[in-house]
C-alpha cells in the first residue's frame, strides 16, 4: 500500500513522487479510454512501467505527467493521440506464445474444414479476427493452423488488431527467436525463413503465410467496430476481458456477438467464464463459445 503521500520503492526513495491520488487517476484513465480495470494491488506496476515516460517527456512527478496528459486530452489534436496511445501502450499487458492454450487450434483446425466445405461453392474468404494480437505470435498460429488444415491456397483472412501499437509494430515484422515457444523443427522449416549472419538464431514468417494477416490498431473499448468489415467466422478474443469490469465484459460481448456470423465461433481464455452471457454465447467446448 501507499505511505500517507508517497510511494516508497523497495530499495530507497522514490524516483519520483506518486501519491494515491496519482494513482486513482491513472486508473480513472486507463478504465476510460482502455476499459482496463486497475486492481489495488498494482501500484507498484504502474510506478514502474509509467515512470519511463516519466523521464521520457521530462516531468519531475506523477502528478505533473498526468495533469499534461488531461490537458493534452481536454485539447485534443494529433499529439494528445499520441501521447494518450503511449501512456495505454505503457499499461497494457503483453504475455502469449505461439500455439498457446493448444486445444484451441485443434479444435480450430476441426471447424476450418467443416466451414471452408460449405463455403466452397460460394468462394467466400473464412474471416478469423484475432482481436489481442500482441507481438504477433497467435494471428500466426492461427495462419499456421489454416494452412495445415487447408492447405497452402488456403482462402482465409485474418485480422489481427491491439491496443498497443508497440507490440503491434513487432507483430507486423514477423522476427523471433528460433527457440520460440511453441515451435516444433516442423513447422520452423514450413513456415518460417531462418536468419543467417548478424541474425543468425532469428527467424521471419515466410511472406506467403504473412499474407493471410492484416493488423491493425483497435480499442475494443472505445473502437468503431463498424470498420471491422465483413462479419467474422470466429473470433479470438483471450486472456483480455479479465482485465475489464462486468460492465465493459458485457458490453464487448455485445459487441463482438454483432460481428460474428450466425454460429460463429469466440474463443476465450482459460480462465474467463461467461456463463452469465447465454442469451449471447453457449458453451461449445473448452473455453470456446458459439454465437446464439
Amino acid at each position: 500500500m501507499f505511505e500517507p503521500s508517497t510511494l516508497a520503492l523497495a530499495e530507497g526513495a522514490a524516483e519520483f513522487a506518486m501519491t494515491r491520488g496519482d494513482f486513482d487517476q491513472v486508473r480513472r484513465l486507463i478504465h476510460r479510454h482502455a476499459g482496463i480495470h486497475l486492481a489495488e494491488g498494482k501500484q507498484a506496476m504502474v510506478y514502474g512501467r509509467l515512470s519511463r515516460r516519466l523521464r521520457e517527456t521530462g516531468h519531475a512527478s506523477f502528478a505533473d505527467y498526468l495533469q499534461h496528459l488531461e490537458r493534452a486530452i481536454a485539447t485534443g489534436g494529433a499529439a494528445a493521440d499520441a501521447e494518450l496511445q503511449r501512456f495505454v501502450n505503457c499499461l497494457t499487458t503483453n504475455l502469449t506464445s505461439f500455439f498457446r492454450e493448444e486445444h484451441h487450434f485443434t479444435a480450430l483446425a476441426e471447424d476450418l474444414r467443416a466451414r471452408a466445405a460449405h463455403l466452397a461453392a460460394g468462394g467466400q474468404p473464412l474471416r478469423i479476427w484475432c482481436s489481442a494480437a500482441s507481438t504477433g505470435e497467435e494471428p500466426y498460429s492461427l495462419a499456421m493452423t489454416a494452412v495445415e488444415a487447408l492447405g497452402a491456397s488456403a482462402n482465409v483472412e485474418i485480422l489481427a488488431s491491439d491496443i498497443d501499437t508497440h507490440v503491434l509494430a513487432t507483430a507486423e515484422r514477423g522476427v523471433y527467436g528460433a527457440e520460440s515457444r511453441g515451435l516444433g523443427p516442423e513447422r520452423l522449416r514450413r513456415h518460417f525463413q531462418r536468419g543467417t549472419g548478424a541474425n543468425e538464431g532469428r527467424v521471419r514468417v515466410r511472406p506467403e503465410l504473412a499474407r493471410l494477416v492484416r493488423f491493425a490498431t483497435f480499442n475494443l473499448v472505445n473502437g468503431d467496430w463498424s470498420r471491422l468489415g465483413p462479419a467474422f467466422d470466429i473470433v479470438f478474443c483471450r486472456n483480455v476481458m479479465i482485465y475489464f469490469d462486468n460492465a465493459t465484459q458485457r458490453r464487448v460481448l455485445q459487441r463482438t456477438h454483432g460481428v460474428l456470423k450466425p454460429g460463429g465461433l469466440l474463443y476465450v481464455g482459460h480462465s474467463e467464464n461467461f456463463s452469465d452471457a447465454r442469451d449471447l454465447f453457449r458453451l461449445r467446448g473448452k473455453t470456446i463459445y458459439e454465437r446464439v
